[in-house]
This record gives structure tokens, C-alpha cells and sequence, in this order.
């Protein structure tokens, strides 16, 4: 869609809704589309498809003809549109109904439905059901990002649309390319399962994200009919449990403390677990470990991770799945590299992954509109801001808009809307001043973000949570019938101990004390801390605390933590919490390391989850991103862990440490 056909429809819609008795495709003709030209064929064309694209955004033109006529004479046939038609219902919300939303919505921050949220929260605020309300101290569950495959997926799913990717079975350990009609995806056990029917195999089908190997391929030349009915949460319901397994490793001596504690005890590897019999020792200076597992592909990324530092010595899927990441990583570090260049500026995180169209222009103009009516007078930058653009795409969309109106075109007739000060007003609407309905990834995006805080005691056990998700379901209407296709993660903390400590000490203001096991220093230490915020990623909870040791904010992951008491002390005014909302899981400083990156199109969501200062698209959908890190010396494990979707380019010598690591850990597996 060019910009004088947004112009276009946008004209034709507003003169549709603003007609009583409809208008005659003879008077669209001239005063909408002012087309002297084409032949009645051609302009009949155009009309229809016009009229399919205001239907694809959900406004139903109504067909009315003079009493008498029975026939689709043009001359005798009007068209309007209902001043109801797409509008979004009133939502009237408590304030303990606007917290729990709010929080449903912040779930998602990176993750796929990230902007759908934000949209659809920005259309309760221009709906008026929005009112102040205070967070909960000390709570923010958030969803990982599950990557560009959990992306692509969600847009296939919604438009309906069949998918390819290269597959890695669990059951052969062969990889293939698949061809399926996604119906829907859940988290179960920690991982995100797609359920589809396998077109190759004729039937319904599990897979598990993890095991993509490929990017997703959207076949938007085809289409699909999901069955009636679906319901994701249901179909996983009955998916058993992998069973736990054993893995055996040859890790370093005095290293990885963290993978040691999970190794079950003393020397106790089962009979079985090495093929063949008793492997040969371990090397010099290695001890053997038996680790129990239950995925092979999530325990292959941590111990790819670990580079030279562990040898896997069974199972052989296990062993063939850390070679096959670390020899993608290697592959990837050895590539040729692009020209590195950066915009003036920062990308916004809404604008990742998908070159922006004029049908999100036009969906975000009819956005627009009703955000100015109930937020007047805000500075123009506030509003780019708002909606996630810059400002001279705001100021694009706003010249599109004050030269949009009525057929007649008179001054009364066009919307007013001024920002000659920098701060945007609007005078005139024309009846566009109440939102939209949610579309299905908005209400996806909520009534999922809602079913996922059952998961919490000290929401689901209030009313607002249930009050709150009928109301949002009624005002959804059949968009959120298709929310069953989705279903969250677990975000319950496993430590709820830790957690409720942390919580009392941030309501009283006491100091902690806690030992800390760190994976990047692989050690364990005693620190004072005083504790300011909680936060999760799923079901991975985080403490935000000052920490008297390190004199600076720091992230503890609640896991990790051994033990966890009050000191008796208060908490010092030393440090606020960080000003972000949500909250980083990293806190810049003045010496971290600005460290540039390559991602493949699979791995382009890394650039989100890592929060990239800046980003540049690369032409085979690649990406280029410029992410601080506050230590650099994990970086080489980064890069394993990746298996070969991340690359790091600059500077120099990461790049080539990153390498050496990689070449150091696949020469212990050419025999």
C-alpha cells in the first residue's frame, strides 16, 4: 500500500462512518477518489479492493440499496460504515483491575507480543478505561524471549498461513525440513512446544522449539483452517514429561561449580549410561561427571557453552548436539564480515525484525487519532515516543491526517490537529476518536499475559485477576476466542522462600546478607545488600540490590543464591532502583565494554534480550547490533552458546578470543 492509498483509504473511511444514508459509488468517485480517468471497470476495481482492505481492518461496509431496486446498479446502490462498526467497547477497570493489566501487559516487554501489548494498552488509555494505579513493590514478571522462530510463528498462526523449518526429531536424530499449518503454542516443562499438523505425515504433531533448527519460513501464499475450538493449553495437557536421563562429562578440575552441583552424587554414573561399556578415564587434570537431563538440545546449549572446559562423553545425541553448535559457532566466527555501519539513530525495539508497512501506518493513524483526543497538548516527541517512531515519521503521519476529511473538503470538514509548538492538539475528529478493536495478537497478548499470573499466589488468589480477564474477554470478542491458541509459562518462582524474604525486607527497608554462587566468576561469595526490587524472566526470578561488596546496583538471580537472611541492620540510602521500568536485567556503567555483534535472522531477537543500543538490518535479514557489556570475559561463551546465530565482530581481540575458544573446544572431539 503506497501513501496516497493510506491517503486514500483513510479518506474513504472517514467519509463512510460520517454518512447517514450512504453515498453512491458515483460520489466517492469524485469527491473522495477525485478520479476523472479510469474506465468504470478499472474504478470499480479499485472500489472493491479498497473496500476488502477497510474490511481486513475490521470495519464492515454496509451495502444499502433504494427501496425498489433490487439490482447492484451503481446509480442506485449506497455504501456507509456504522458508527459502532470496529469500535472498541467501553472498559471500565478498577484500580486493582488497571494493576493487574498493567502487569500482564509489562510480561511480554521483549518477547513476541511485546508491541501488541503496548497497542492495545494504548487503546484502553484512549478508551478512558485506563485509571492510576500503583505496581505491587518488589513484583514484575516478565516472559523470555523465545527467539525469531517464536515470532515468526505467532504471525503464521494469526494470519493462517503454513510454515516450513529444518527439524532435528528426538526420536531419530535426523534432521529434515517440515512442512506444518501451526494451530497454536504453550509452554510446557519450561519449553515452548508448536502444535501443528505435519503436512508431510497427515496428522497433528508436537515440536519443540529448541529443536528448529532452521529459520521459519511464512508460505503467505497459502492458507489454512485451524480446527474449531482449539485450545492449546488443553492439547499440552497431555503431553508426558521427557524422562530424566543421565549425561556423562569430562569437566575440568576446580571448574564449573554450578553444573557440579547438579551432578549426582560422588562417582554414581549408572550402569549403561557410556554405550559400550566403560569409557576409557578421564584425562589428567578432569574429573567425570554424571549430570541428569531431561532435554538434550537445552543441556547441549549450557554445556556448548562451557567450550574446552567440558568434554561430553555420552550420549551420542548429546555429544552430536554440542558438536553440531559449536561447529555452526566456529563456521559463523570465520565468515566473512560485513560492512558495520549504524544509523544516526537507535532502531526502536517495536521496529525489529519486520520492515515496517503502510498498513501499519494506517492502523497506527487510526491509533493515533483517539490517543490525541484523550491525551491533549503532549509534546511531539512524547508521542513518537509513545508509539515507538521517530519524529519525522510522526510528523509524516500528521501531514497525512490534516489533509484527511469529509468529500467537500471544506476547513470544517478535514481534521485539525496543530504541533506548530511542539505540542500536538486536536480540535477536529470526525467521529475517529474512539479506538479500534483489539486485533487477535492484542488480545492474545493480554488474556494471555492474564491466564499466565494465575501462576502467582498473590494474584490468583484476588478477584481483580478473574474480574479483569471477563471483562477484557467481552470486549475482545471473537479476537479473543483465538487467545486459546496461546499459552504462557510458568512465571511461580522455584525458590518462594528466597523470594518471600526479599519481599519483606524491600516492604520494611532491612538489610540482607547473602552467598551467592556466580557462574561467570565460578565461585561463591558472602555479600550485604540492600534489597530494592524483584523481577522475573518465566519462572527465573531476579533480586535488584546495592550491594556494599561491588559499592554499585547489582542483579542476583534468586536460583542462585544459597542462602538469603535479614542482618538485622536497616537498609542504607546509598541507592534507588534503577530508573528503567521494567527493569534491565543490566545495569550500564561508564567503563563497559560497547561490543558489536552479527545475528543471523534466527537469532535477531538476542539483539532485544540483550537491550542493543543500536541496530542495522543487513540484507539477507541478518543484524547488526551494538550491546554493552559490563565484562567481556564470558563473551567467548556467549558465542558457543549461540550456536552460530552470534558472532561478535568488534573489538578485534573478543572476536579472535571468541574464536580460539571455539577451536579449543571442537579439537576435543576429532577422535
Amino acid at each position: 500500500m503506497s501513501a496516497s492509498r493510506t491517503e486514500r483509504l483513510l479518506n474513504l473511511l472517514i467519509a463512510l462512518l460520517n454518512t447517514t444514508y450512504g453515498l453512491r459509488r458515483g460520489e466517492l468517485r469524485e469527491k473522495v477518489y477525485h478520479d476523472t480517468t479510469s474506465t468504470d471497470v478499472a474504478f470499480g476495481r479499485m472500489f472493491e479492493r479498497d473496500k476488502g482492505e477497510l474490511r481486513q481492518f475490521g470495519f464492515e461496509v454496509e451495502t444499502v440499496r433504494d427501496k425498489g431496486w433490487g439490482s447492484d446498479d451503481p446509480a442506485t446502490t449506497r455504501y456507509r460504515i456504522g458508527k459502532d462498526s470496529n469500535r472498541l467497547p467501553d472498559v471500565s477497570l478498577t484500580p486493582a483491575e488497571c494493576t493487574v493489566l498493567i502487569l500482564a501487559a509489562q510480561l511480554w516487554e521483549h518477547a513476541a507480543l511485546g508491541s501488541a501489548a503496548i497497542n492495545a494498552v494504548r487503546k484502553l488509555q484512549a478508551s478512558g478505561g485506563l485509571v492510576d494505579a500503583e505496581l505491587p513493590a518488589g513484583v514484575q514478571p516478565r516472559i523470555r524471549p523465545a527467539g525469531q522462530a517464536f515470532e515468526d510463528l505467532v504471525a503464521a498462526m494469526h494470519t493462517q498461513h503454513p510454515v516450513s523449518f529444518r527439524y532435528l526429531a528426538g526420536s531419530t536424530g535426523k534432521e529434515e525440513e517440515r512442512f506444518v499449518e501451526p494451530w497454536g503454542l504453550g509452554s510446557r516443562f519450561g519449553q515452548w512446544y508448536l502444535v501443528a499438523r505435519d503436512r508431510t505425515r497427515g496428522e497433528k504433531r508436537f515440536f519443540r522449539l529448541s529443536r528448529i533448527t532452521s529459520a521459519v519460513t511464512i508460505l503467505d501464499k497459502e492458507h489454512f483452517t485451524p480446527p474449531a475450538d482449539f485450545n492449546v493449553r488443553a492439547e499440552l495437557a497431555g503431553l508426558a514429561e521427557l524422562p530424566v536421563r543421565t549425561a556423562v562429562v569430562d569437566v575440568q578440575a576446580g571448574r564449573l561449580l554450578g553444573l557440579r552441583q547438579r551432578a549426582l552424587p560422588g562417582a554414581a554414573i549408572p550402569e549403561g549410561a557410556v554405550p559400550g561399556g566403560p569409557a576409557g578415564p578421564p584425562k589428567p587434570g578432569r574429573d567425570r561427571l554424571g549430570v541428569p537431563y531431561r532435554d538434550a538440545e537445552t543441556l547441549a546449549e549450557e554445556l556448548a557453552s562451557y567450550g574446552p572446559r567440558v568434554l561430553v562423553v555420552s550420549p551420542p545425541e548429546l555429544v552430536a548436539s554440542v558438536r553440531r553448535r559449536l561447529a555452526a559457532a566456529a563456521d559463523f566466527a570465520a565468515a566473512p564480515v560485513p560492512a558495520i555501519a549504524f544509523p544516526a539513530a537507535a532502531i526502536p525495539a517495536a521496529r525489529r525484525g519486520r520492515k515496517r508497512t503502510s498498513e501499519d501506518q494506517l492502523a497506527r493513524m487510526l491509533q493515533l487519532v483517539p490517543f490525541l483526543v484523550h491525551n491533549q497538548g503532549l509534546h511531539i516527541s512524547e508521542v513518537a515516543a509513545n508509539f515507538g517512531i521517530t519524529r519525522n515519521e510522526l510528523e509524516a503521519d500528521l501531514r497525512i491526517l490534516i489533509c484527511s476529511g469529509l468529500p467537500e473538503g471544506y476547513p470544517d470538514d478535514l481534521l485539525d490537529i496543530q504541533w506548530d509548538d511542539d505540542h500536538v492538539t486536536i480540535s477536529q475528529d470526525l467521529d475517529l476518536k474512539r479506538p479500534v478493536r483489539f486485533t487477535v495478537e492484542e488480545a492474545c497478548a493480554l488474556l494471555t499475559g492474564l491466564e499466565t499470573l494465575n501462576g502467582l499466589p498473590q494474584l490468583a488468589e484476588s478477584s481483580a485477576l478473574e474480574s479483569v480477564t471477563l471483562k477484557l474477554m467481552a470486549a475482545a470478542g471473537e479476537e479473543g476466542l483465538k487467545a486459546a491458541a496461546l499459552s504462557g509459562p510458568e512465571v511461580g518462582p522455584g525458590n518462594s522462600a528466597a523470594l518471600e524474604t526479599a519481599r519483606e525486607a524491600i516492604r520494611t527497608g532491612a538489610q540482607l546478607r547473602l552467598r551467592y554462587f556466580s557462574p561467570l566468576r565460578d565461585s561463591v561469595s558472602e555479600r550485604s545488600i540492600d534489597p530494592l526490587r524483584l523481577y522475573s524472566l518465566d519462572n527465573t526470578w531476579y533480586l535488584e540490590a546495592y550491594c556494599h561488596s561491588a559499592q554499585g546496583l547489582r542483579n542476583f538471580r534468586l536460583d542462585r543464591i544459597e542462602v538469603l537472611e535479614a542482618t538485622g541492620l536497616p537498609a542504607s540510602e546509598t541507592a534507588t532502583p534503577c530508573g528503567s521500568f521494567p527493569v534491565k536485567l543490566f545495569t550500564p556503567n561508564d567503563d563497559d565494554t560497547v561490543v558489536v555483534v552479527e545475528l543471523t535472522r534466527r537469532g535477531a531477537g538476542v539483539a532485544d534480550e540483550y537491550y542493543a543500543e543500536r541496530t542495522a538490518e543487513l540484507p539477507d535479514g541478518g543484524l547488526l547490533a551494538e550491546i554493552r557489556f559490563g565484562s567481556t570475559d564470558w563473551l567467548p561463551m556467549f558465542v558457543a552458546q549461540h550456536g552460530g546465530t552470534a558472532r561478535i565482530l568488534q573489538p578485534e581481540n573478543l572476536a579472535d578470543a571468541s574464536r580460539q575458544w571455539l577451536a579449543a573446544a571442537l579439537a576435543q572431539y576429532k577422535d
